[in-house]
């Protein structure tokens, strides 16, 4: 029997919560900010200054974005109703499947949205540089780093970000022992700061030929990329910039041209290193963006800790550091509690099924 007021009821609440989160990502005032962006980018003088015209594209598409989902969720709502007093006055409840698949799409987006809430930190929606680096287990190491890697990029491409390689080491037997990307789309940093620390991994190993259990270690670094800081100053007395050829297996370019341009910053000892774009004022300008991610990352931990509130301790790449175990071995039906994972169930890593982990992760704040 078909009870119209416990859906109501319904309704009301997640009403609620779209109230609530549309008021936490300040909804009212975007939309004269909007506005406001749509006049200045109609102007002449803006499209002259390409940085100038990309900052204001991407903040606009970020205000449509978030204006758009409480628009969506509003409008579920009200056809929710419609289709309530509809089944009232039919009698038709062939509809009610109907009715709990908007409801269930709507509190999706409703979710989706509170997220995008928590997501208000000073860095949350920047793009995300990060890198990956092999710790304890050689040539195993290696190859977990390399899934790893590709464990990121399919999650970034289940939520529509974009990935791009800048420097890679090949392992000595398979994989990487290390590989900076950048992710690019709307609160990159936000979702994925979460995953910083040390990753471990156990395994039968597909390298032993006595088929013997082995754990690897690889550590991942998360930082906001910034273009222009403030904050960030870089004397060209404390770097050393050197150019030399990409490595690669060949091509008209890549060993005619020195295009690989590595940076190295004397007061910290960071050394960053970019050789994925043709251009070496383009690779120039990328390492730029990665040393000024790396500087603001160690300033921000430098101000926790002045907080008592550190981040997170800068740990060997070994036993006793991860934040999180990959436990593929032994094979049980029983779900690794640390995971989520049922072990052994290696293609949900390589799939980028992580997007619970870190949704958990943020809803502590």
């Amino acid at each position: 029997m078909f009870k119209a007021d416990d859906y109501r009821l319904k309704i009301q609440d997640m009403r609620s919560l779209l109230g609530e989160a549309g008021y936490a990502l300040d909804i009212e005032n975007l939309r004269p900010r909007l506005k406001e962006l749509e006049e200045e980018q109609e102007k002449p003088e803006v499209w002259q200054d390409l940085e100038k015209s990309t900052k204001i594209g991407r903040e606009l598409s970020q205000i449509r974005n978030k204006i758009s989902a409480y628009e969506a969720g509003e409008t579920a709502l009200s056809d929710a109703g419609d289709v309530i007093d509809l089944i009232e006055e039919t009698g038709d409840e062939s509809l009610i499947a109907e009715l709990d698949g908007m409801l269930e799409a709507a509190a999706k987006d409703i979710e989706d949205m509170r997220i995008r809430a928590i997501l208000k930190g000073p860095y949350d929606n920047h793009n995300a540089m990060l890198a990956l680096h092999a710790g304890a287990g050689g040539t195993e190491a290696c190859d977990w780093c390399s899934m790893l890697y590709r464990m990121y990029c399919r999650y970034c491409e289940k939520m529509g970000f974009k990935v791009y390689e800048l420097d890679r080491e090949a392992g000595d037997g398979a994989g990487y022992k290390s590989i900076d990307f950048r992710v690019e789309g709307e609160n990159a940093y936000g979702f994925l700061k979460a995953e910083m620390g040390v990753h471990r991994l156990v395994r039968i190993s597909p390298f032993d030929a006595n088929k013997r259990r082995q754990t690897s270690f690889c550590s991942l670094e998360v930082m906001p990329e910034v273009e222009e800081d403030d904050e960030i100053e870089i004397n060209d007395d404390d770097i050393r910039i050197d150019i030399y050829h990409s490595g690669g297996a060949g091509g008209q370019n890549v060993n005619k041209v020195a295009s690989a341009v590595r940076i190295t910053h004397f007061p910290t000892g960071i050394v960053v290193q970019c050789q994925n774009e043709r251009s070496q004022l383009q690779n120039k300008a990328m390492c730029f963006n990665m040393l000024r991610s790396k500087l603001l990352e160690k300033k921000i931990e430098q101000r926790q800790a002045e907080a008592a509130a550190m981040k997170g301790d800068v740990k060997k790449i070994e036993w006793g550091a991860q934040i999180r175990s990959y436990v593929f071995c032994p094979y049980t039906l029983a779900k690794d509690h640390r995971t989520g994972f049922e072990k052994g169930d290696i293609q949900a890593v390589m799939d980028g099924d992580i997007h619970g982990f870190i949704i958990d992760y943020l809803k502590k704040f």
